[in-house]
């Protein structure tokens, strides 16, 4: 006891210190109040999360196999709950599991905008993120979508790492992607996801695709634009439809019970003669 208290001196002494000097800092540099305040939310949302231990640095400075170990009993089953990786093999889940990094957003933290290169997939384990695309600036679209537990974005990733044909370039996010709650996820970089689909054929598999499409907000945009247009073009051509028929019956032309046009004229009564 004595000595997990005498360390956590160390580490609250430790945030002390860095706390005093991003103050100093953020003096020296002039930092706006707002700005101020968010680096200070995201210190103290760090502190308490993580105690002041950098997990990251500690799991890789221990051996190759303990690490995998240690990687896989911390997110083998968080990994398994998005339906994405559901039904992975072992090797798989055991090759995401080894190359997530952890991540902590604060609220009002924007993860991605819209047209900026895509850097990670991330995977969400608490808190929630709003969506939203303007589909490139398109004059009177708006999306907005609301990501949760089990949730992932940043999926532009994984189709510029399955296309064969792409380049070294990042591919722009399609969306807008904002913390409402402070969040905590895993994280995927763009090589690691390059690596993963080179390695493993399974995620070119059609099954999966289709699985990724179904839970990707991207795919569910471009399917519910998809849709809506078909039907506007469908509403529009039902209606054009509808006036050539009434103009046709003003002008006397109407369907036999063959289907086949024929003239009816239209016969006008003139005024009754006064006897």
């Amino acid at each position: 006891m004595q000595t997990y208290l005498q360390s956590l001196t160390v580490r609250l002494e430790e945030m002390r210190v860095k706390r005093r000097d991003s103050e100093q800092w953020m003096h020296h540099r002039v930092l706006p109040p707002e700005l101020r305040e968010r680096v200070r939310r995201y210190d103290q949302y760090k502190w308490l999360e993580t105690r002041g231990v950098d997990e990251e640095s500690l799991v890789q400075n221990l051996p190759k196999d303990l690490r995998r170990d240690i990687k896989r009993h911390l997110c083998l089953n968080l990994v398994r709950r998005v339906p994405l990786f559901e039904n992975m093999d072992e090797r798989m889940l055991d090759a995401i599991c080894e190359r997530l990094k952890p991540s902590l957003c604060t609220e009002r933290t924007y993860i991605v905008r819209e047209g900026d290169p895509v850097g990670e997939m991330m995977f969400i384990i608490r808190g929630r993120l709003e969506s939203v695309t303007t589909d490139g600036g398109r004059s009177g679209f708006f999306n907005r979508g609301i990501l949760k537990e089990n949730d992932f974005c940043g999926e532009e990733l994984l189709t510029w790492a399955l296309d064969p044909k792409s380049g070294s370039n990042l591919p722009p996010s399609t969306r807008t992607v904002k913390a409402l709650t402070e969040v905590e996820a895993f994280a995927l970089e763009a090589e690691e996801v390059k690596y993963i689909t080179s390695q493993f054929r399974r995620l070119h598999s059609r099954q999966v695709q289709h699985t990724f499409r179904f839970y990707s907000q991207q795919w569910r945009t471009w399917a519910a634009s998809f849709i809506q247009a078909a039907w506007r073009r469908h509403t529009r051509r039902k209606i054009a439809e509808l006036r050539q028929i009434e103009e046709m019956e003003e002008d006397g032309f109407n369907e036999n019970d063959d289907g086949e046009t024929e003239f009816t004229p239209m016969l006008h009564k003139s005024p009754e003669r006064p006897y």
